[in-house]
């Protein structure tokens, strides 16, 4: 990868992989490991098994950035609220300067072991994140200069630990993405992968983001149980033309429950309309707010 490749991904890019993807694009960490980019088409050879002597050992030091995706799908497997998953399996982050709340695996106390380890591998492994179905794969979402669309790049990663590079087998970048179940999982995370994008490429246009913007960013990524009794209050009802049908829908999927959440998220932060609103529903928001305004200054001149 050229130097001018590189230096215009760092600003326009969201990875999903192994940590040291990130610390090869002049994040905090720097790395000796450096990607390979490749195609869909490419081929690598790589297997991983219980007889590669490594087994586990990449489970054994995590640093792992979930997604809403990989919330919905743990958070189901092991019977919790959302609320309850984050607070007890995983650990805040800030994913930019402006403090874009991002959530990672947490690790078992007094190790960088991940949590969901155990005596004979990964606890969790039909649903586990997408980071772990990517090893030693990643993935990136790159907007390249004056144009508006997001290409997937693809990542090989070579660590020193890591012996499944030696195994016999060679197969596509494709063929490994099906043979892991990943285009379930990356088809789910696109849109909040652009949206992501899109608030790091808009820059200072953008602006300081406000509180309530991030807590709206956190609660459509990462708490859908909170999102579900949103959409049924009276205030979203009166704003957003969703009949009462769709919301019931909505209520009981949470996989289309999600896909709503990110199509919310990118219509209150950036404007991208694709949930009809009530007619007049601007103006009486408007008149509300303007009530409340002059019921607070009301009491403060007293």
């Amino acid at each position: 990868m050229s130097q001018d490749e590189e230096s215009r991904l760092r600003d326009d890019a969201v990875l999903t992989g192994p940590s040291e993807l990130d610390q090869a694009f002049d994040t905090p960490f720097r790395s000796p490991v450096k990607p390979v980019k490749l195609s869909l088409d490419d081929t690598v050879q790589f297997n991983c098994h219980k007889g590669v002597a490594c087994f586990n050992e990449c489970c054994r030091n995590i640093d792992i950035q979930l997604t809403p995706c990989d919330i919905l799908r743990l958070r189901g497997r092991l019977g919790v609220s959302s609320s309850e998953f984050v607070a007890r399996y995983t650990l805040p982050f800030e994913m930019d300067g402006h403090g874009m709340p991002g959530l990672k695996l947490a690790t078992q106390p007094g190790s960088r072991a991940c949590v969901f380890l155990e005596e004979e591998g990964c606890g969790v492994y039909e649903d586990r994140p997408v980071a772990c179905r990517y090893y030693a794969l990643g993935s990136m979402g790159m907007r390249k200069t004056g144009e508006s669309g997001v290409e997937d790049v693809y990542f090989l990663v070579k660590e020193d630990h890591c012996l499944g590079h030696n195994e016999p087998r060679s197969l596509t970048v494709r063929d490994y993405r099906r043979e892991q179940g990943i285009e379930k999982y990356d088809e789910m995370n696109r849109e909040w992968r652009d949206a992501i994008i899109k608030k790091r490429s808009s820059g200072p246009a953008i602006g300081q983001p406000t509180a309530r913007s991030m807590q709206l960013f956190d609660m459509c990524s990462y708490d859908v149980d909170s999102f579900r009794e949103f959409i049924q209050t009276p205030g979203f009802r009166d704003v957003f033309d969703v009949g009462g049908e769709e919301i019931e829908s909505l209520a009981g999927d949470d996989e289309q429950l999600l896909e709503f959440a990110i199509r919310f998220m990118k219509q209150a932060l950036f404007g991208e309309n694709s949930i009809p609103v009530t007619d007049g529903a601007r103006e009486r928001r408007l008149a509300q707010r303007k009530a409340l305004r002059a019921k607070h200054n009301a009491r403060g001149s007293r």
